[in-house]
């Protein structure tokens, strides 16, 4: 214990005591329901206004009915930002619990806070050697000094409301602010040979030095810019002389008619011309003309200004007078033409403008010329009215969809040769401004137009050679897009013809369309799911495939056997569709069709070669033939043979590299159309939804290198958005993607959370040891091979890592000691267990998992197991009877079994080891949230503290944003690694 002294016991007493009431008075204001009352402010506006300066002050009263004099401004602001009283008299005492303010009056309060923050900070600031406090501050007694640029968020807020105003020793009280002009009258008059201006109205008094404010006629005037600039220079001049008077000579009529007049008008509400000077002034409108003249390679222009008989050259010293009066010229207007003409690059000579670099020309003939016509009359001679330029209006196109189901393009530009459009398309790569013409004219290479043309001509990998033929034929697949891009670029000289027309509004309109869904599934499926039903048919009877990339758990396969239902009742003859999907999920199919449409005729192609060469005779025969992606690379020789309605890939994610065998196999079968079922179309890289769209639509996407250099390259290296976008323009028509929370409301919530376990002391030895030796091992590949060939030894150094976070015992001979992450597991498990929970347990490795299992079995606990050894026609047996039965948790693998399982009677998941990638997670956490549950599912990762797993968790949150914005899904190890840089390698293994 420390002793303290008498007075520090009797300081800590007082401050505990204040610190009790404080508290007590919020307790009672929040409890109670204490009528407040609304203070009346009064603002007093003191300047000081000397020869050079001008400083303002701000004075209040405050109270309910009776005003009080806010004596000290620092108490009272403090009383209000720190919510304490103050007390001004007998009968008024501020509070902040009892008090309030008016909104206008909030606004300036808040201001002057603003003002007390600012002193309260400076307070013992030490600036340029002296103490800050010698400084002049905002606060002083009862004054707040304000800025010009508190002045201004005054004025802005006071309203109505009137103010006192004291200006130097005048005081004027109900000041009205008024955002306008003040009246002023002027009068010209001649004395001898003098000209005087005078000022025949009060001068108002300027209350700043910029001349933003004036009083006048007890009115604070916010006039606008034009009045506070002319009238300023003319203002000034009258304090400097202390007269409303200004002499000028004779010999200064002409900046008197042309200048100061002029401006006078514009300011003034009265301007009075004596007769005498009036008679020396000649009053034309202005008339100009201007003259255009081609000169070998420049442009000419001669410039005159008429006023009735006088012309005046601008760039000649003219003599401005008709019959020995003075012209009024109108020099505003003069010298809008003259800057326009310079905007435009004329370079001033003796007597004329002239323009020689061709682009500049072009740019003046085709923006310019139309902005002079508003201003002045144009001439041109007969070499420059052969400056021909095209516009838009010159361009004609067509886009129609022929007989054969192909579409006919055709470009052209009157009076230009086909020759000449692959020369002018090719300029417009070269990034010219212009194409000159053989015919002597000229294409402005820069338009919205062309530029939007040439955009979709190169997407659509039509050569500039192809332009030279009379139409481009192109595959049926580029429709949406070519549709899409000619609206959203508002291009309207393309015509379309009916037939294509009617595609884009048959795509368009997918609701609208009356489809009749098979009578045993109407009262069974929801409407987002006839609306998915409504997609299948729509695409397949314009010719197009589709991703069908609904969240798991949504029933993508009820959709397909909806539809595939659909085409069988349709069509008289016998022809299948093709199912490929993944071992675990063959039976899987056989099962939801013989619950929902048993009436189609499935054939599971399944077995041993001799077993399935017996299954593959009877194809033709089937409504649905169901196989596997291990088997059909085995038999693609067979499924060649036969022309399918349709085929569709299950779980389409298995095509992802489109150099595999099995992506190789299912593009070489030929079907009506053909559709993807994936709720991950992307889980590593933009390759995968190259590949499955070059399933489903081949070279929609162009060639694969094509599309790498297109889209994946600036997309994934360089962030490029508006290839995003672009790349998003083109796949959306053909991506069917609902999330649960969207589409059924009644879903029971997901709740997801990390638990951050920390590792046993022996277990962090062995981490660090390892994780030192790991640095060495990624230091050394890096500098050998470059962090680009570096990355698949860079993967198993983290796999290495992430088990020793898991368990190190399967990766560590005779490891006996303690795991964290098994201990906290433990515990876990047996709480929700107790609770009657179901739990779903997930991790990549299976040597993990059985020494979870082992554990498990030592506390008693049972659970069920389920990795890839596992046989598919087994799987549906072993997810039964989890369901019903009483076992309380069910080790998955997290490749086995992350797809294609319900497994709705859990409503906890665990993710022992967090993957890198959420989308593969989320698949297995919907295993059991999905269609069916009716608890809440919890969703817990636990990631081992302080090591690898946090960083990747961290990194991949800062990666994922690319690949989430083309699919809204996450980023898995290959992009993730691919987009590292050395300081990410640095940082995950810091």
């Amino acid at each position: 214990m420390f002793e303290i002294n008498e007075e520090e016991r009797r300081s800590v007493i007082n401050r505990n005591s204040k610190l009790i009431e404080k508290l007590k008075e919020s307790l009672i204001s929040t409890k109670v329901n204490i009528e407040t009352k609304t203070l009346n402010l009064q603002y007093k506006l003191q300047f000081n206004i000397a020869r050079r300066v001008s400083e303002a002050f701000l004075e209040l009263k405050v109270g309910e009915e009776k005003l009080y004099v806010v004596k000290n401004m620092k108490s009272f602001l403090e009383a209000i930002i720190e919510h304490n009283d103050l007390e001004f008299g007998k009968n008024f005492t501020y509070s902040s619990y009892l008090h309030i303010f008016k909104d206008e009056d909030k606004f300036i309060l808040s201001m002057l806070k603003d003002l007390y923050e600012i002193d309260r900070a400076a307070e013992g600031m030490v600036m340029y050697g002296y103490h800050y406090s010698k400084a002049p501050r905002f606060l002083s007694g009862k004054k707040a000094r304000l800025t010009e640029n508190n002045l201004k968020k005054f004025f802005e807020n006071i309203g109505e409301k009137a103010i006192d105003l004291v200006i130097n020793d005048d005081n004027y009280s109900e000041v009205k602010v008024v955002r306008e002009n003040f009246p002023l009258e002027f009068k010209l008059d001649s004395k001898g040979n003098n000209i005087i201006l005078s000022q025949t109205s009060k001068l108002p008094k300027a209350l700043v030095k910029s001349g933003n404010y004036f009083y006048y006629n007890n009115k604070i005037h916010i006039p606008t810019d034009e009045q506070v600039r002319v009238y300023k220079a003319l203002y000034n001049t009258f304090i400097e002389q202390r007269s409303s008077e200004i002499t000028f000579h004779q010999n200064e009529s002409e900046e008197i008619a042309s200048y100061i007049i002029p401006a006078l008008k514009k300011i003034g509400t009265k301007v009075i011309v004596n007769n005498s000077i009036k008679e020396k002034f000649y009053e034309e409108p202005l008339k100009p003309c201007l003259y255009f003249d081609k000169d070998r390679d420049a442009v000419v222009c001669d410039i005159i200004f008429k006023y009735g008989n006088i012309y005046i050259n601008p760039l000649r010293d003219n003599e401005a007078r008709e019959d020995g009066k003075v012209l009024v010229r109108d020099i505003e207007e003069e010298s809008v033409i003259v800057d326009t003409l310079i905007a435009f690059q004329f370079e001033k000579r003796e007597f004329n403008f002239v323009l020689e670099d061709e682009d500049k020309i072009l740019d003046f003939v085709g923006e310019g010329l139309e902005k002079l016509q508003e201003f002045a009359e144009i001439y041109y001679s007969g070499a420059f009215k052969d400056i021909r330029i095209y516009t838009s209006q010159s361009y004609k196109s067509n886009i129609r969809l022929n007989d054969e189901d192909l579409l006919e393009f055709t470009f052209n530009i009157d009076g230009v040769n086909r020759e000449e459009l692959r020369h002018i398309f090719e300029a417009l790569k070269q990034k010219k401004k212009y194409y000159r013409l053989k015919n002597g004219g000229f294409i402005p290479l820069q338009t919205r137009e062309l530029q939007n043309i040439s955009d979709m001509i190169d997407y659509l990998n039509i050569k500039t050679s192809d332009l030279e033929k009379d139409q481009i034929v192109l595959s049926k697949y580029n429709s949406v897009y070519i549709d899409t891009s000619l609206k959203e670029n508002n291009i309207t000289f393309v015509q379309r013809n009916k037939k294509f027309r009617e595609l884009i509004n048959n795509i368009k309109d997918i609701g609208d369309i009356d489809y009749t869904i098979p009578e045993k599934l109407d009262n069974t499926m929801r409407g987002y799911q006839k609306f998915g039903f409504k997609w299948f048919k729509t695409l397949s009877s314009c010719g197009f495939g589709g991703i069908l990339a609904d969240e798991m758990g949504l029933g993508k396969t009820l959709q397909t056997i909806a539809f595939i239902k659909s085409e069988v009742d349709e069509n008289e003859e016998k022809q299948p569709s093709l199912v490929v999907c993944p071992t675990s999920l063959v039976y899987n199919w056989e099962s939801e069709i013989n619950k929902f449409q048993s009436d189609l005729k499935c054939l599971i192609i399944s077995g041993s070669r001799d077993v399935r060469e017996s299954q593959l005779k009877d194809m033709e025969e089937a409504d649905i033939v169901i196989t596997s992606y291990a088997l059909i690379k085995r038999d693609i020789e067979e499924y060649k043979a036969i022309k399918f309605r349709h085929c569709f890939l299950d779980e389409a994610q298995n095509i992802k590299n489109p150099k595999s065998l099995n992506a190789q196999s299912v593009k070489s079968i030929k079907a009506g159309s053909y559709f993807a079922l994936t709720g991950t179309p992307i889980e590593n890289s933009i390759t995968e939804l190259w590949s499955i769209f070059d399933f489903i639509m081949p070279g929609y996407l162009l060639s694969h290198g094509k599309f790498s250099q297109k889209y994946e390259t600036p997309i994934i290296k360089n962030g490029d958005k508006k290839v995003l976008g672009e790349l998003n323009k083109h796949t959306k028509p053909f991506i069917l993607r609902r999330l649960k929370k969207d589409v059924i409301k009644e879903l029971p919530p997901k709740i997801e959370h990390n638990m951050v376990v920390d590792m046993t002391e022996d277990q962090k030895k062995v981490y660090a040891a390892y994780l030192q030796q790991a640095k060495e091992e990624v230091n050394n590949e890096i500098r050998d091979k470059g962090i680009n060939k570096s990355k698949i030894k860079i993967l198993s150094i983290i796999t290495r890592l992430r088990q020793i976070c898991c368990d190190p015992s399967t990766f560590i001979e005779n490891y006996e000691s303690d795991n964290g992450k098994m201990e906290a597991l433990k515990d876990i498990v047996q709480n929700n267990v107790n609770d009657g929970h179901k739990i779903l347990l997930f991790s990549q490795f299976t040597s993990v998992l059985k020494n979870i299992g082992d554990m498990f079995k030592s506390e008693n606990i049972k659970y069920m197991y389920l990795d890839g050894s596992v046989k598919a026609e087994d799987r549906v047996e072993i997810v039964r009877e989890f369901n019903e039965g009483e076992i309380p948790i069910f080790l998955i693998s997290l490749k086995a079994g992350g797809t294609g399982l319900n497994l709705t009677s859990a409503d906890i998941v665990i993710h022992y080891d967090p993957w890198w990638n959420p989308a593969v997670e989320n698949q297995a956490s919907d295993r059991a949230h999905r269609i069916g549950q009716k608890k809440t599912v919890e969703v817990i990762r636990l990631i081992a503290k302080g090591t690898i797993e946090e960083k990747i968790h961290k990194i991949q949150e800062k990666k994922k944003e690319i690949i989430n914005d083309v699919i809204e899904e996450n980023a898995g190890e290959e992009i993730l690694l691919s987009s590292m840089e050395e300081k990410d390698i640095e940082e995950l293994f810091g």
